[in-house]
């Protein structure tokens, strides 16, 4: 047996464990897109092996490629392999209007960050109880924690707001969810949970992954 054949038949039952994970998550959230779904776990566990760290049992997803009228935040259950919410999230107002589509990791941008993120603590700030977030990918929104950039409810996250400027109300560059959600939400993600927020135009650093990126 060539060693190519030996590493293949190896890593195999993990790529199938990934797949599978993937297509039992998308069947519990049809309305969200696969690659989207299948991008923020590549990423999850690109990032559990570079940190050694405990896999996270939760991942949210927000597709910032999709409207702010449309409910784009999913959280799954990674453990259970289901659904466990689905709702609006607001994008920053440096960002766009009704459509995110201008990202940045720069402090004053008002923009939304991409890429994956640990959700960390939890604490009390001028919105309320809060997620503190920190971006694992360099350049792309590690400067989440300088620039602020948290979890928290706001508002302006308020679908009444669609008929009357359609579109939700815009933060500066914080995934801000409706008020009566902030505390589920944020129960569930944090100590350690992800969050992965995905645009098809542009890719994660954490998508091609392997020992040798480990430090």
């Amino acid at each position: 047996m060539s060693i190519f054949k030996l590493i293949w038949l190896l890593l195999l039952p993990a790529f199938s464990h990934a797949s599978t994970l993937v297509q039992v998550l998308a069947a519990s959230a049809p309305d969200a897109d696969p690659k989207a779904i299948e991008q923020a776990l590549q990423a999850s566990e690109c990032a559990t092996l570079r940190l050694g760290s405990k896999p996270a049992e939760r991942l949210a997803l927000i597709d910032y490629s999709r409207a702010s009228v449309d409910r784009r935040l999913w959280i799954f259950d990674l453990t259970a392999k289901k659904l466990l919410l689905r709702d609006y999230v607001a994008h920053g107002r440096g960002s766009g209007e009704n459509f995110a589509h201008t990202f940045s990791n720069r402090e004053g941008s008002l923009q939304s960050s991409l890429g994956l993120f640990k959700a960390a603590e939890s604490y009390f700030g001028a919105h309320g109880l809060s997620l503190r977030l920190d971006g694992l990918e360099p350049g792309v929104n590690d400067q989440a924690r300088a620039r602020a950039i948290v979890l928290h409810g706001a508002e302006y996250v308020d679908p009444k707001l669609i008929a009357t400027q359609g579109r939700l109300g815009r933060s500066h560059g914080c995934p801000a969810v409706r008020p009566d959600l902030t505390d589920q939400v944020i129960e569930v993600l944090q100590d350690g949970q992800m969050l992965y927020a995905y645009h098809p135009d542009r890719s994660s650093t954490l998508l091609r992954c392997d020992n040798a990126d480990s430090p």
